[in-house]
């Protein structure tokens, strides 16, 4: 089995986005839904099954849940579905060339997706998922090029 390449994933649904988040954390993480209940401090692990299989998530365990499964599909979902874009904080950091191929593969993917669904070939969910991640990884560079002249300081300690 292959494994999944979580940054070009895009949610569908909000039990979809909660489903991603679950099934990263057991890949990327190996945790549990009982230890992600355990982690987020929820007693009865039976509701956070509950509420992943519902969509019904209280709104104020989102970020809790998202910080313990390591990526924030849900956050991502709620912005798309809203109409708008979710761009991470530029860092004015030069790009790598793994960047630019990673951004060249999004751009190859979204056109790729919009002649299949005009051929009739693939569907809207995946269409819009695979625009949608186009859009939020040009803005992305695109922030980065404004802010490449100030930089800010590398306090994650990422090494160039």
């Amino acid at each position: 089995m292959s494994r999944r390449n979580w940054k070009r994933l895009q949610p569908t649904s909000l039990r979809h986005a909660l489903e991603l988040c679950k099934d990263h954390a057991r890949e990327r993480r190996n945790l549990s839904v009982e230890r992600i209940a355990d982690a987020m401090g929820i007693t009865d692990h039976w509701s956070l099954y509950k509420w992943i299989q519902s969509g019904r998530f209280p709104a104020n365990l989102i970020r809790p849940y998202e910080n313990v499964c390591g990526i924030d599909f849900a956050t991502r979902w709620l912005v798309a579905s809203a109409g708008r874009l979710m761009v991470g904080i530029p860092t004015g950091r030069s790009a790598s060339a793994a960047d630019i191929q990673t951004l060249q593969a999004v751009l190859n993917d979204a056109v790729g997706a919009l002649i299949g669904f005009y051929a009739s070939h693939a569907n809207a969910d995946e269409t819009l998922g695979a625009i949608q991640a186009a859009l939020e990884t040009l803005a992305a560079h695109r922030g980065n090029v404004v802010k490449h002249a100030q930089p800010e300081l590398d306090f994650a300690g990422e090494a160039e």
